[in-house]
């Protein structure tokens, strides 16, 4: 092979991963815009009306989610399966945006962390890497902590919605999560940089619910003894 020809042939590798780089490209730009109708769904319930809507809003999301699921299977053709993580970089904020805004609307349904498992067949997509596209744990951990700075922001507005018991379960709750995250050993920079975000929120929410047992107004009925 001459040297021209062996570059004429590098030339025609480099044009085919430019193409398909460029498809991925698209569906994710999809991706993206349908996640941002899935926030602007969710955001209505830190308005102060909004806390009654919570349940019209999941659903709405839910079925927003259904969109989702139908652009992954389109995402899936456009590369080779093995070839995951060559491409990863390309979905991986939209999808940890997407495990965030299922997330949140599990805790918002039923006050309780989303698993794993769960996150994927919202999304359509694997848990286990030998079965094709998957649910990175990473990106699962990641999501799941933006999902922590919303619920900050959403006990902030419980209070001003006059909601007084949501900020102390939304506590014990990223009181958990944190408990949770502080047995794993995290190496990978940018998650560790969010988790250290994870504190922050931690102390917020403690100040909202401090403020209220100050004001009297830190009771929580349903939970018995929960303190």
């Amino acid at each position: 092979m001459s040297v021209t020809e062996m570059f004429s042939y590098i030339q025609g590798f480099l044009s085919a991963d430019q193409d398909v780089r460029e498809d991925i490209r698209k569906v994710v730009q999809n991706l993206e815009q349908t996640a941002r109708e899935i926030l602007t769904v969710l955001q209505s319930v830190h308005q102060p009306s909004g806390f009654k809507e919570i349940p019209s809003k999941c659903v709405k999301a839910r079925e927003l989610f259904c969109t989702v699921r139908t652009h992954m299977a389109e995402l899936k053709t456009k590369f080779p399966a093995e070839q995951y993580y060559r491409f990863h970089e390309h979905w991986r904020f939209v999808l940890q945006r997407l495990v965030f805004l299922a997330a949140f609307v599990v805790y918002l349904e039923s006050e309780t962390l989303v698993t794993r498992e769960e996150v994927a067949q919202i999304l359509g997509i694997e848990v286990v890497r030998e079965k094709g596209f998957h649910l990175d744990v990473e990106d699962f951990l990641a999501g799941v902590l933006i999902m922590a700075s919303e619920l900050s922001r959403l006990a902030v507005n419980s209070v001003t919605a006059g909601d007084y018991s949501r900020p102390l379960r939304i506590s014990n709750f990223i009181n958990e999560l944190d408990s949770g995250f502080r047995l794993l050993n995290l190496k990978n920079d940018p998650l560790r940089k969010r988790y250290d975000g994870l504190k922050y929120d931690v102390k917020k929410i403690e100040e909202v619910v401090y403020d209220l047992s100050i004001r009297g107004l830190a009771k929580e009925p349903e939970s018995g003894g929960n303190k």
